[in-house]
């Protein structure tokens, strides 16, 4: 790890400069509140949004993004300043009632989250806004489809100031929590999923640290995202099920696990590109990015919306800027005769190479077949039948 991109604690610094915290102290709340101008309740997406913006997962934003960013962002993925921001964090809302100007307390499931003070509002150009970030004006895209049928009308840019983080059933550590426990001067590869971690996804983020970039020294943080994603995607109080029993089965001291409140927009090489500037944030030093990273087909026609490589390669070309090296994923299969070892190796060797579709193994999983070992890990596949 290179000394010009480590903090004086001998960890990555954050995107900006320095690792933001909005949280006000318990005795300043009320007066934080007093005199708010309407309560405003929060989607799910909101949610993530606020508390990645408290906690600093979105350093250096201190609130959400005003007309002039969100528009250059959109446009380049860069805000007015030329930082690197790979989609823009706006806050929506139908209500045309809503002024610049106003105190809006923004609840979620009950709680008092954090007070937004609306200093920008406008009503965003949404075609181009997917045409910008995510290539296709198409509804068959998910996040396309979010920005149109889910996102409210106006978009409000504003700080923010937060008073309670989300009680989730998967308990989110903060980037300065998640710090506390990486080791200071060594490398740490990110690995971000949204999906249960199958045999290959552990070789594949283990060998990880074996690559000629990263320290003897070096660990790995398994950081999926547990919030919205796609529809047919398990939900995340399931995922984190399956990552708490195999944290504990495994039990890798060159393992660190935390959960991510991040709402995927399957945005490809943009989201690529937002997940590195977070795990930045989160102390992260390597990215791991698999072939078709955070890609997405038509339901219509079957068609990828982005090439195989598109999302490794813009993230490589911009990670110098970010002070962050990425790590493309290994090819991985299963052989008879040497266990796990790439598509190559396994070529050039004629070896018996065995594969499971992720079809098949849903197939397998809800008849109550036995799934092989070499597939999946036992308590994984616990997990998934007894959540159904």
């Amino acid at each position: 790890m290179s000394a010009s991109a480590t903090s004086p604690a001998g960890l990555m610094t954050p995107h900006g400069g320095s690792l933001v915290d909005l949280m006000v102290p318990a005795e300043q709340h009320d007066a934080v509140k007093a005199g708010v101008d309407r309560v405003v309740v929060c989607s799910d997406r909101n949610a993530c949004d606020v508390e990645l913006l408290v906690v600093g997962g979105f350093s250096p934003l201190r609130g959400f993004m005003h007309q002039q960013d969100y528009d250059a962002v959109v446009a380049g993925y860069r805000t007015t300043s030329g930082l690197l921001f790979g989609l823009p964090i706006v806050f929506d809302t139908d209500d045309a009632s809503i002024q610049v100007g106003e105190r809006l307390l923004l609840t979620y499931q009950g709680q008092e989250l954090a007070v937004l003070t609306v200093e920008s509002r406008w009503e965003p150009d949404k075609v181009k806004e997917a045409k910008g970030c995510y290539g296709t004006t198409s509804l068959e895209h998910p996040a396309v489809r979010m920005i149109a049928s889910e996102r409210g009308r106006f978009y409000l840019g504003g700080r923010v100031q937060g008073l309670e983080l989300p009680k989730r059933v998967f308990p989110c550590k903060t980037p300065a929590e998640v710090r506390a426990t990486l080791p200071e001067g060594e490398d740490v590869v990110a690995f971000q999923c949204r999906n249960p971690i199958h045999r290959a996804h552990y070789e594949l983020f283990t060998r990880a640290l074996e690559a000629t970039n990263v320290s003897k020294g070096g660990v790995v943080l398994v950081h999926p995202t547990c919030g919205p994603t796609q529809d047919d995607d398990i939900a995340g109080e399931v995922r984190f099920q399956t990552y708490e029993r195999l944290a504990a089965e495994v039990n890798n001291p060159r393992i660190r696990w935390a959960y991510l409140p991040y709402s995927m927009h399957m945005a490809g090489p943009r989201e690529a590109l937002q997940h590195m500037i977070i795990r930045k944030n989160y102390g992260c030093t390597h990215f791991i990015i698999g072939r078709d990273m955070a890609g997405c087909k038509s339901s219509l026609t079957g068609d990828d919306f982005y090439g195989p490589y598109e999302a490794q390669d813009f993230a490589r070309d911009r990670a110098a800027e970010l002070g962050m090296e990425t790590v493309p994923s290994l090819n991985l299969v299963y052989t008879e005769e040497e266990g796990y070892v790439t598509a190559d190796h396994a070529e050039a060797r004629n070896l018996h190479v065995r594969k499971l579709s992720g079809t098949q193994f849903r197939k397998m999983l809800r008849a109550g077949e036995e799934i092989p070992e070499w597939f999946a890990f036992r308590s994984v596949v616990e997990v998934l039948r007894a959540a159904g």
